[in-house]
């Protein structure tokens, strides 16, 4: 009986002196039973956060679908394994994995926005604003902003010293500044044609701008013909991105400056000071030209007219005295001495009709004493004439 009884793990049945080992083994039980059973009232090896954490494990297994653990053999087999995957695990990915296609396929369009959809990458189609659905990773989709207006700045402020310097047609140099104003029409055509739509826009602005200013001359450019010249040029770029199929409409075209280059607009302005003083100098000239050549046939007309009057009158008064003539000679063939004692009278009244004259009838004695010897005969005529008028 006291080789039986080992301790309180129990030694077991067998010799009690099986070379000590029954004895060893008991002690060392005890000892280790010992000292389990001293450590866990002081708590310094298994504090209370390691109990929460293990039943949060434990809890945490139960929900994914395993079995929790509290020190059997299952339960230690579970807690080496770790957790099984059941079916409520699968269901929860699908439900994932549908939440995430879900949210990679629907997209929303803003009002001033299209969207250019691509199926397997090849062009499928053009939606307008509000939700779409677009399978991923079938169908993809890029946004487009069509309704903003685009602004390309081209001249010497925006690209540099000589980007708006260009040849006129007469053989001399302008630098212009000049903005392209443009949006988007057909976002599609933007996309799959267009690498850099800024970059094309430039380069096409300013090849028809220069083309235009090749054809024109330089005094209409730099005052006149700035509108004409704004709307072919915005006609020449819609033409030219439109074969391009660019997607691209050009709303306006901007023409800001034209002058001369900087570097010489000092002798430009002397010599459009010199050519508006010869300008103003010719126009002087001409109106006195016009003057002077107006005065000088207004006399020559004048001259004619009196001319013609003076020859009308000439000849009128010639025939009128053949005339006189012939008919005094009638009258002179039927009564000579009548005739001839009246064309004297005439002729006397003619000569002395004009004249200041005085006639004094001598007396028939012939001494003149009937004529008083002072009367101022001229002052009463004078006086006479004046009491008359």
């Amino acid at each position: 009986m006291a080789g039986q009884s080992g301790g309180p793990w129990g030694g077991g049945g067998n010799s009690g002196g099986n070379n000590g080992n029954g004895a060893g083994n008991d002690q060392n039980n005890g000892q280790n039973g010992g000292e389990r059973g001293g450590k866990r009232p002081g708590g310094s090896q298994i504090s209370e956060i390691d109990e929460l954490v293990r039943k949060g494990q434990d809890q945490l297994r139960v929900l994914m679908g395993g079995r929790g653990g509290g020190g059997g053999a299952n339960g230690a087999d579970g807690g080496e394994g770790g957790p099984q995957i059941t079916r409520g695990m699968v269901v929860l990915g699908l439900l994932a994995a549908v939440a995430i296609w879900l949210f990679s396929s629907f997209y929303t369009v803003k009002p001033e926005e299209r969207a250019v959809e691509l199926f397997l990458g090849e062009y499928h189609r053009t939606t307008g604003s509000g939700p779409h659905l677009a399978p991923w990773p079938f169908v993809s989709y890029e946004k487009v902003v069509v309704t903003t207006e685009r602004s390309e700045d081209i001249g010497v402020g925006a690209q540099g010293s000589e980007a708006g310097l260009m040849l006129t047609g007469d053989e001399n140099i302008v630098d212009i500044d000049f903005q392209v104003v443009w949006n988007i029409n057909d976002p599609a055509m933007l996309l799959f044609n267009l690498r850099d739509p800024r970059a094309t826009i430039r380069a096409v602005s300013e090849s028809a701008m220069r083309e235009i200013i090749a054809q024109s001359l330089l005094a209409p450019v730099l005052n006149r013909d700035r509108g004409v010249i704004a709307s072919r040029l915005e006609e020449l770029i819609q033409q030219t991105m439109e074969s391009y199929e660019s997607g691209v409409n050009i709303i306006r075209v901007n023409f800001d400056k034209a002058d001369p280059p900087q570097s010489v607009i000092d002798a430009f302005r002397e010599v459009q000071a010199a050519e508006q003083q010869r300008d103003r100098l010719e126009k002087l000239a001409d109106a006195y030209a016009a003057r002077i050549l107006a005065e000088a046939r207004g006399q020559a007309a004048q001259t004619l007219e009196e001319a013609e009057g003076y020859r009308a009158r000439v000849v009128n008064e010639a025939e009128g005295e053949a005339s006189r003539f012939s008919a005094v000679l009638s009258e002179y063939t039927m009564a000579p001495e009548v005739t001839r004692k009246r064309l004297y009278l005439e002729a006397m009244e003619e000569v002395l009709g004009g004249m200041d004259k005085i006639i004094l009838d001598q007396s028939q004695s012939g001494n003149g004493q009937g004529v008083v010897p002072y009367l101022p005969l001229n002052e009463l005529r004078k006086n006479s004439n004046t009491e008359g008028q």
